[in-house]
C-alpha cells in the first residue's frame, strides 16, 4: 500500500505541507482571545467562589492562562500540543519510508490514501488532487482536537480557590480546542480564505460572478430579460448564503463539542462519590461525536468547495460531448 501520487515528495507537496502547519499553529490566532475581565469583577467572583459553590459546567469562552489574563488561552495552548504532536508524528511516520509499511507509517498512509479515496468519490479526482491537503488537515486536526479533550485533566487541572466544597478550579490549565469558538471560527474563515481562492481558480473572476449572477439555461426574448432579472436577485440571496457558511460551520461544531463537554461534567457532579464511573459510558458517545464532527466539517467545506468549482467542468464536458 502506497502513498497516492498527488501525496508524493516534491515542491508542492512541500509548500501544502507549509501551508497545512501554518494553518494548524496560526488558526487560533487568527481572532481576538477571550475579553479581559473587569478586576472588579474578577474580584467579585473569587468572593463568591469562596462563598457558595462554583456553578456546574465550564465557561464559555476561553481563559487565559496563569492567575491573570493574558493572550494565550488555555484552549489556544491544546490547540498548539495537538498540532505539534500530529506534526512529529507524521515526520516520524514518513522518515524511513518503505515499500512494506510497517507500524507508524502503515498507520498514516492507510488514514491519508482512506480519505484520499474517499474525498475522491465526493468531489472527482481534479479537485481533490488541488483540495485534499487542505480538507485532510481539517479533518485529522478537528478529530484529535476533539479526541484530546477527553483525556482526564483536561479543564479539572489549574488555577482555583478553596471553597466550602474543597478546591475548586477556577482558571483551568487546558481547555478542549474546539470548545472554544475563536478556534472553530478562525478555521471557518481559512475556509472561506481559500473557498474564495479556490472558486475564482476555477472560474476566473468574471465566470465567479456570473455563477452567482448569471441566468441558468437558454431563453430568448422577453423570457430572458426576466430570467436575468431573477437570477440576478437570486443571486444575492446566494451571496448571503455564502457568507453564513463560516457562521454555521463554527457555531456548529463549538456547540457540538461545547455542550458535550458539559456534559461530562455534569455527570461526573451529578452523585457524589460516582463523579468517577458515570461519565464512562458518555465518554464512548462523545468519541463516537468527535469523529462525526470531524466528518461533517470536512465534507461541508468539500461539497461547497464542490458546488463552486465544478460549474464550469460541467460545461466543458458538455461542451465536448457537442
Amino acid at each position: 500500500m502506497g502513498v497516492p501520487e498527488t501525496q508524493r515528495s516534491g515542491p508542492m507537496s512541500l509548500t501544502k505541507s507549509i501551508l497545512a502547519a501554518l494553518m494548524l499553529f496560526g488558526a487560533p490566532a487568527l481572532l481576538p482571545a477571550a475579553q479581559r475581565p473587569e478586576q472588579a469583577g474578577a474580584a467579585a467572583a473569587e468572593g463568591v467562589a469562596h462563598a457558595v459553590p462554583a456553578e456546574h459546567g465550564i465557561p464559555q469562552k476561553a481563559l487565559g492562562l496563569g492567575k491573570k489574563e493574558v493572550f494565550i488561552t488555555n484552549s489556544m495552548l491544546v490547540t498548539w500540543i495537538v498540532a505539534s504532536v500530529l506534526i512529529l508524528f507524521a515526520r516520524m511516520a514518513t522518515r524511513q519510508m518503505r515499500e512494506v509499511p510497517a507500524g507508524a507509517q502503515n498507520f498514516w498512509e492507510w488514514l491519508v490514501e482512506s480519505l484520499y479515496e474517499f474525498l475522491e468519490g465526493i468531489i472527482g479526482p481534479d479537485l481533490v488532487k488541488k483540495t485534499f491537503w487542505f480538507f485532510a488537515t481539517i479533518f485529522i486536526f478537528i478529530l484529535f482536537t476533539n479526541w484530546f479533550g477527553l483525556i482526564p485533566g483536561v479543564g479539572t487541572i489549574g488555577w482555583g480557590v478553596q471553597g466550602a466544597h474543597g478546591f475548586v478550579v477556577t482558571r483551568p490549565l487546558l481547555r478542549g480546542g474546539n470548545a472554544d469558538l475563536n478556534m472553530t471560527a478562525a478555521m471557518a474563515m481559512l475556509f472561506f480564505f481559500f473557498w474564495t481562492v479556490w472558486a475564482v481558480q476555477a472560474n476566473g473572476v468574471k465566470g465567479f460572478f456570473l455563477h452567482l449572477f448569471g441566468p441558468k439555461g437558454e431563453s430568448t426574448g422577453a423570457l430572458k430579460l426576466l430570467l436575468i432579472v431573477i437570477f440576478f436577485l437570486v443571486g444575492f440571496l446566494e451571496v448571503f448564503s455564502i457568507l453564513f457558511r463560516p457562521v454555521s460551520l463554527s457555531f456548529r461544531l463549538y456547540g457540538n463539542i461545547y455542550a458535550g463537554e458539559n456534559m461530562l461534567e455534569a455527570m461526573s457532579d451529578l452523585v457524589p462519590g460516582l463523579g468517577w464511573l458515570l461519565p464512562v459510558p458518555f465518554y464512548f458517545m462523545e468519541l463516537l461525536v468527535g469523529l462525526v464532527q470531524a466528518l461533517v466539517f470536512m465534507l461541508l467545506t468539500a461539497v461547497f468547495t464542490m458546488l463552486i468549482c465544478m460549474h464550469e467542468e460541467g460545461h466543458e464536458k458538455a461542451h465536448h460531448q457537442d
